[in-house]
Parts: structure tokens; C-alpha cells; sequence
């Protein structure tokens, strides 16, 4: 795609994230924005660091449950809960992720579940996170002491957004920087990679806390958008849910999370009156994303236009 073409996709999507709380449910779309970049982060670890995770959804939770302490018990701003809530995931991930990369593989997959598995059942007799009825009441306060009120929806939606921008444009950067390219060679062949003299366990501890911190900002922001933390972020099937926001947009693209985001937590709003019947739609669509667009619906769209945009060669005169 030309230079030119990119700019015009760029503003078209900037205007619509623009004027999106005026014409959508702005709830839904902040909620949508976090999820985003919740797919976004696990994006980095598995489709740039080759690190598939089982229980990232640890982080998610944790980091609304340390959000909701911090502002409603301690009584807090929320820009120390939004900290709180990105370093503990951090610390969180550097504990789980100095375990887990010792091994390989399904191996390291487990791990991570191992560890999500004792996270959900400490969250569940912790006192400080509510138990099975969660933190709730946590109050939305203003930002920048006092300057930008939150308890309007649409003025919060805006805060979502530079939230997500910031953690979008750290992905970015990590992944365009010489860091992401040896991330991509260890993904590739860790073995050559070593040979080059690259420490790869540092570089995948690396990934795997930033991963986790950026998983964190999005679970701290989530809860001060939806006012409440419970235990259904922490559980497998959250974990899973980011899995398949991945897979349906497309691994290794910048772009492909955020589609896949925003099509399943679509389908959870919209389809939310069948109850249970939402699930066996969300597994068909897995089932045919996988089968028939292996890249993600961004990752085949992508493969399309390069196909289309290579130039065509011409045979040459017989010799």
C-alpha cells in the first residue's frame, strides 16, 4: 500500500475513533478499547516472542483488583491505581515468567495456567478482593487533580482512548525496535539466535513482564470504566477469550488484536440475550476463522493485497 493510502486509512480511522461515542454505546466501546489492548499485549508475547499463554488473564484481573484497592480502599487517585495496577502485573509477570520460560513449548503453556489456577482460588478467599461477589462501588474520580471529570461517559471515552493509544504505540515500538527483531529471531530458531550470542531467556523475560504490565493497564482500566473488579477477569475463560481475540484478527500483526477484539466483544453485546448459545457461536467462528483464514482475517487480508500489489512479471522471448 502507498504512503498516500495509508495516511487516508489512518485519518479515516482517526475520525471514527473520534466520533465514535456519539453515535455507539460509549461503555461498550470502552470496554471494547481495553480488550483491545488486553489481545494486543498477548500479541507480543505469542506472535512476536513465539510465548503461547495460557493464564494471561492473571494479569488482567489483578491489575483491576490492585486499581479498585488502591482507589476505593485507600482511597487513592486513579492515576495510582492505573500504577498500581501496571506494576503489579509487572511483578506479577516477572515471578511467573522467570518459572515458566525455563521450559518449552506445552510445557511453559501449563505453567502459566498452573499459575492463573492458584491466582483465581487466592482471589477467591483474599479478603481484599470481595471474594465470589467481587469489588464493587469502586468510584470514578477525576484525573489530573480534578481537571478532566470521569462520570461522564463520553468524556471518559476519550481518556480510554489515549490509554490505548499510549499502550498501542509502546507495542509498536517495542516491536519495530531492534529488541522486537531479535524477539522475532528467537520466535524463529531459538537455537540460532543463541548461536549469534543473544541471551534468549532474558530477551523472553523481558517480553513476557512487558506483556504482562501492558495486560495490566488494560485490566486497572477496565475496572475504572466499569466501576467494579470480579473474579470472571481472572478466570480460564478470559484467558481464552484473548486467545481467540488473537487468533481471529491475526498473530503477528499490529492491527489483527484489535479487529479480533472488537468482533468477539461485539458478538458478547449483541448476542448476549442467547445466554450460553453465544459460546457455541464463538467456537464456530473460531473453527472457521481457523480453517479458512490461518493468518486472521487482518493477516489474509494483508497476504491478499501484497499478492495484488507484487508486479507481475512478463516472460521473456523464447531462446
Amino acid at each position: 500500500m502507498t504512503p498516500g493510502g495509508k495516511t487516508i486509512i489512518a485519518a479515516f480511522v482517526a475520525v471514527l475513533a473520534l466520533v465514535a461515542p456519539w453515535v455507539a454505546y460509549p461503555v461498550f466501546l470502552m470496554t471494547a478499547l481495553c480488550f483491545a489492548l488486553f489481545a494486543c499485549a498477548f500479541n507480543l508475547l505469542l506472535g512476536y516472542a513465539g510465548l503461547m499463554s495460557f493464564g494471561h488473564a492473571m494479569f488482567f484481573g489483578m491489575a483491576g483488583y490492585f486499581f479498585g484497592y488502591v482507589v476505593k480502599t485507600l482511597d487513592m487517585p486513579p492515576e495510582l491505581g492505573l500504577l498500581a495496577g501496571v506494576l503489579g502485573a509487572a511483578a506479577l509477570g516477572l515471578v511467573t515468567g522467570a518459572l515458566a520460560i525455563r521450559r518449552q513449548g506445552i510445557y511453559f503453556a501449563m505453567i502459566t495456567l498452573a499459575f492463573a489456577q492458584m491466582i483465581y482460588f487466592f482471589c477467591v478467599q483474599a479478603p481484599f478482593t470481595g471474594g465470589e461477589d467481587g469489588l464493587q462501588g469502586i468510584v470514578r474520580k477525576p484525573l489530573l487533580f480534578g481537571l478532566i471529570p470521569t462520570k461522564d461517559d463520553r468524556v471518559l471515552y476519550y481518556v480510554v482512548l489515549a490509554i490505548f493509544l499510549f499502550g498501542y504505540g509502546a507495542i509498536y515500538r517495542f516491536i519495530h525496535s531492534p529488541f522486537g527483531q531479535v524477539l522475532k529471531a528467537i520466535r524463529d530458531n531459538e537455537q540460532r539466535a543463541v548461536s549469534l550470542g543473544y541471551e534468549a531467556d532474558r530477551y523472553k523475560l523481558l517480553a513476557f513482564v512487558l506483556s504482562a504490565a501492558l495486560a495490566g493497564l488494560a485490566g486497572a482500566t477496565k475496572a475504572m470504566v466499569l466501576q467494579f473488579a470480579t473474579l470472571t477477569d481472572v478466570s480460564a475463560a478470559t484467558s481464552g477469550e484473548v486467545v481467540l481475540m488473537a487468533l481471529v484478527g491475526g498473530l503477528g500483526t499490529i492491527t489483527g488484536p484489535v479487529v479480533g477484539a472488537f468482533i468477539i466483544v461485539t458478538m458478547q453485546n449483541y448476542l448476549a440475550s442467547t445466554g450460553e448459545f453465544v459460546l457455541v457461536i464463538q467456537g464456530a467462528i473460531f473453527v472457521i476463522i481457523v480453517m479458512a483464514f490461518r493468518k486472521g482475517l487482518v493477516g489474509e487480508l494483508a497476504e491478499w493485497w501484497r499478492r495484488r500489489s507484487a508486479p507481475k512479471t512478463q516472460p521473456g522471448p523464447a531462446d
